[in-house]
């Protein structure tokens, strides 16, 4: 298979940079330009474009956050305990992250549920 080379003329470097700032993604870049994806995303790089967020990602992301674990139903061994909200409301549901080893929170819940005496006496000290 013969290997292709891009010629990034300024031209083309000025509309990828118009194109990227404009927040098309790279593959609509790419058929613009008539490059691949990943000439694109080589290019951008080596201009120091900013980054963006991976659409994979942030749909990961976004699907995440909409899941709310509802009921003690919904808890497993490794998920937090930790209420959220009046028990009476309709938006009450558990936190539900990754809980710390050997305690039934994660490690933000963990650190508001469990205070060692030692720290509660320098407080009382204060």
């Amino acid at each position: 298979m013969a290997e292709v080379t891009v010629v990034w003329t300024d031209e083309r470097i000025a509309e990828l940079v118009r194109l990227w700032n404009e927040g098309l993604t790279t593959g609509e870049i790419g058929r613009q330009l008539d490059v691949s994806k990943n000439a694109v995303v080589g290019k951008a790089h080596r201009l120091g474009l900013t980054g963006r967020p991976s659409p994979i990602r942030r749909a990961k992301a976004e699907k995440k956050e909409d899941t709310k674990i509802r009921s003690v139903v919904d808890l497993s061994a490794l998920t937090c305990r930790w209420p959220i909200g009046d028990p009476r409301d309709a938006n009450f549901h558990f936190c539900g992250k990754r809980v710390a080893a050997g305690k039934p929170y994660c490690p933000d819940h963990a650190s508001i549920a469990y205070v060692s005496s030692s720290k509660s006496r320098k407080e009382d000290a204060a």
